[in-house]
């Protein structure tokens, strides 16, 4: 018994003295952005206090190849822990069973309140009542104009015109026409230049919805329906008849000064530091189905493949929690409803006076997310070369959207 007790204690004292095993995790993101990543690096530390040796390195994926890469990853045998999720690629992870149910993690983590969340932010992430991803950004599509290219031009800017109740489909023509004509190299561009490739959602679903169409529902496809033939008739008309909109291509790039007007959300406000002109953001135009804002969604989700889930889930508490919401309010809109209703969120960047944050918190409130489907990949690939024979001037836009839901259809 006595050399039983010393061998125990013998043990006891060696684990001890051990040094803590490394607990490493591989964290995917989209965004290379310094201000991005040292946000999520001083979240990371502050990580440590309750995992002392927890080590959180972030990999930076861009966002047109973030799916089709992090895929090769996950069935490859090099796959990351935990990453961000696209909101439109969510269901079909889902689906494939790539990620991992968050809801007992959540659960038991100490003063997170998922009751916090928005019911409505939370749809897309949920099946029934298992939690499989978290969103840390419930952002709007907003306008973002250059203000001196406006003045130049004398012109109004957007946000003087919604204040009016004038900021509308027919009023977005007829300034980027007007500041194309004034010497501008554009009037608008769309989502990063990308419009014409991996953002036509982006680009095609706010004046759609304006318009009062959609994408596609109860397995229906609606981007040939009268509402979003208009609604894309209108920016096919602005790329080649006006010669507003930045054509495919080209490139305008908004933030060097190559286009007045483009549509983005706040987390590229980031970028605004060092334009070197006047801005400001606006609310997106209205049309004949009135305001329709339109919110994108990313969230965090565990892989399924993860050597550390458990770890990878307490990391994803701890970044949703109250506090660390409101560290990211600055560029990413929470779903937390009480950091959007706070000055946390209003005042969170430094760059986007509080007013035209409150612009933002209404559209958080009163949008709808992009579409979405677990046949996301699939729809995209028939989609895109659809919309690719679109973007020429002299496409019948009625037929190439009938080409579209032709394509589309068996995967709805």
């Amino acid at each position: 018994m006595t050399l039983r007790k010393s061998l125990s204690a013998t043990a006891i004292a060696l684990v001890l003295a051990a040094p803590l095993a490394a607990e490493e995790l591989r964290f995917t993101v989209w965004t290379g952005n310094d201000a991005h990543l040292a946000m999520l690096n001083g979240i990371a530390e502050s990580f440590k206090a309750s995992h002392p040796e927890a080590t959180v390195t972030f990999e930076t994926i861009p966002a047109g190849d973030y799916i089709q890469k992090l895929t090769f990853q996950l069935a490859g045998g090099n796959p990351p822990d935990l990453g961000w999720m696209f909101e439109d690629s969510m269901p079909a992870f889902v689906a494939a069973g790539a990620v991992q149910e968050l809801t007992p993690a959540l659960e038991a983590a100490e003063g997170y309140d998922l009751a916090d969340f928005s019911e409505p932010a939370m749809g897309l992430w949920k099946d029934g009542d298992a939690i499989y991803g978290v969103p840390f950004s419930t952002s709007p599509f907003m306008i973002y104009y250059n203000k001196d290219m406006f003045d130049a031009a004398g012109l109004e800017d957007p946000l003087a015109l919604a204040a009016k109740g004038e900021w509308d489909m027919d009023k977005f023509r007829e300034v980027a026409k007007a500041l194309k004509d004034s010497g501008a190299p554009y009037g608008f561009e769309f989502k990063d230049g990308q419009g014409y490739d991996t953002r036509i959602m982006h680009a095609i679903m706010p004046p759609i919805r304006a318009y009062g169409g959609y994408a596609w529902k109860d397995g229906e496809c609606g981007f040939n329906k009268p509402e979003a033939v208009a609604a894309i008739t209108q920016l096919h008309e602005m790329v080649f008849e006006d010669g507003s909109i930045v054509p495919p291509g080209e490139q305008g790039d908004y933030f060097s000064g190559g286009a007045a007007m483009t549509i983005n959300q706040i987390s590229r406000a980031s970028r605004m530091a060092e334009a070197g002109f006047n801005w400001g953001i606006a609310p997106l135009p209205t049309g004949p189905a009135g305001a329709s804002p339109i919110i994108g969604q990313a969230g965090l989700v565990v892989f399924s493949e993860s050597d550390q889930p458990e770890l990878a889930k307490a990391f994803i508490a701890h970044m949703t929690n109250a506090e660390n919401v409101a560290v990211m309010a600055q560029f990413f809109p929470p779903a937390r409803k009480s950091v959007l209703g706070s000055a946390a969120f209003t005042e969170a960047n430094k760059l986007i006076p509080a007013e035209q944050m409150a612009n933002v918190s209404a559209a958080i409130e009163e949008g709808n997310v992009l579409p979405s489907h677990q046949n996301s990949p699939q729809i995209g690939a028939a989609l895109k070369p659809r919309f690719d024979a679109l973007w020429r001037a002299d496409a019948d836009v009625q037929a190439s959207l009938d080409a579209v839901c032709d394509a589309i259809q068996g995967n709805l």
